[in-house]
């Protein structure tokens, strides 16, 4: 079994062999006060629990189905509200990068700077994320197999930084669809990168409603589980007050006030998988 490398995000410390972090928040920044009505509430969900928390949101969501999808608040602005966020929580950032000059500017104001699926291969990009010194989480294309990531954690450790965590999301599985393949979190463990599972991306349709994606939330929280069953280092899971009226990915993300027991759930089969290690 491969070392397990621990990486710090901010003031806790992630590794496939140390408790569960979670990484939760609303697709997309709204307002101020509502991601922090999210973020406090995730907080102490995990706290309760005993897991570590990161709070993710994006400023932009520049890969909407269609024209008429709300982008969010844009990036200065998103980042000014990330940053109080980070302030006022108490706790690590995460959020999405689209090209290098993005990269370079939110590294200033967040701990995390995520690579969206779609451009994980894009040189530049990761090559920009690495130079920041910034956490980078790089999530695995749905075109890609598990074995091709590490070919991407190289491109970012080539920087001389390997605080990278890499990130399972399904992958495309005829149209509209995707599929979550288990063996993908120990094949991508065997880097010692922390490994992330997505579960409510994972549940995604994507385009599944024509102009805009569709998903089936109510399988998010078998995704959680079993991934932790296998002992990953964290969970990523967007959630929502009111997910039906949601801006974004409202189809996949998991309802709030479901949260707290969901992760003390997860706790419970986190302590069992790190109790004698599955992951091959």
């Amino acid at each position: 079994m491969t070392k397990a490398k621990h990486i710090r995000i901010g003031n806790l410390e992630c590794g496939n062999d140390l408790p569960l972090t979670v990484i939760a928040g609303p697709c997309q920044l709204e307002t101020l006060d509502h991601a922090m009505m999210i973020g406090e509430q995730m907080a102490e969900a995990c706290a309760k629990a005993g897991a570590s928390y990161v709070f993710k949101a994006s400023y932009d969501k520049a890969n909407r189905t269609s024209l008429k999808g709300r982008r969010g608040v844009g990036v200065q602005e998103g980042l000014d509200m990330l940053a109080t966020l980070r302030e006022r929580l108490g706790c690590p950032v995460l959020t999405d990068v689209h090209d290098a000059e993005q990269a370079v500017l939110a590294a200033t104001y967040v701990d995390v700077i995520q690579i969206p699926a779609f451009l994980c291969r894009q040189t530049d990009l990761l090559l920009a994320a690495g130079k920041t010194g910034a956490v980078v989480n790089v999530k695995k294309g749905q075109f890609l197999a598990p074995w091709d990531m590490p070919n991407v954690a190289d491109k970012v450790a080539s920087t001389g930084n390997e605080k990278i965590m890499l990130t399972e999301r399904g992958a495309s599985f005829g149209y509209n669809t995707l599929v979550a393949d288990m063996r993908s979190l120990p094949i991508m463990a065997r880097t010692g990168y922390p490994v992330i599972m997505d579960a409510t991306h994972s549940v995604q349709q994507p385009g599944g409603q024509g102009g805009s994606s569709g998903g089936q939330r109510e399988f998010a929280p078998v995704m959680a589980r079993a991934a932790v069953s296998l002992g990953v280092a964290g969970v990523f899971i967007e959630t929502h007050q009111d997910p039906d009226n949601a801006p974004s990915d409202g189809p996949n993300m998991i309802p709030l006030d479901q949260m707290p027991a969901l992760i003390a759930n997860l706790m419970r089969f986190d302590a069992l998988a790190k109790s004698e290690p599955v992951m091959a």
